[in-house]
């Protein structure tokens, strides 16, 4: 999907994304910890937002954080993403939003390992996985 092709309206997204994708990626829900398909997810490739396509992160960014999100400590490249202050659910916290489409993948936080101090915790039903051809 170009940039030239993503929806313009809520109503448009929801035609093309299931009801989980919509939930999270424009209504800024969150999936369950431990049920993403990208938890354990340890193939070498790229993760790009799953409404959009754009590259967010590298698989060579991923760890292991516990939390029950695929957890990343550095994005792709700074354009790929927004940072917003959430303060939802009586917590301040950072939201991630993909760049181009604004869609919600998650919360970045500062507990996450060396050199960023990043852990940037995704939902698995915001992105897609593209292998890396070896």
């Amino acid at each position: 999907m170009t940039k030239k092709q993503l929806p313009g309206t809520e109503k448009e997204w929801k035609e093309i994304l299931n009801d989980e994708e919509f939930y999270i990626l424009r209504k800024k829900g969150t999936e369950s910890p431990f049920s993403g398909k990208y938890v354990y997810n340890k193939d070498k490739g790229i993760y790009v937002c799953k409404a959009c396509n754009n590259e967010l992160f590298s698989s060579d960014v991923k760890f292991d954080s516990g939390s029950g999100w695929p957890s990343f400590w550095n994005v792709i490249n700074k354009g790929s993403v927004e940072l917003k202050e959430d303060n939802s659910l009586g917590m301040r916290r950072i939201e991630v939003l993909c760049k181009r489409c604004k869609s919600h993948l998650g919360h970045v936080f500062d507990d996450g390992p060396k050199p960023t101090g990043k852990r940037y915790c995704i939902n698995s039903v915001s992105l897609n996985f593209k292998n890396k051809k070896i």
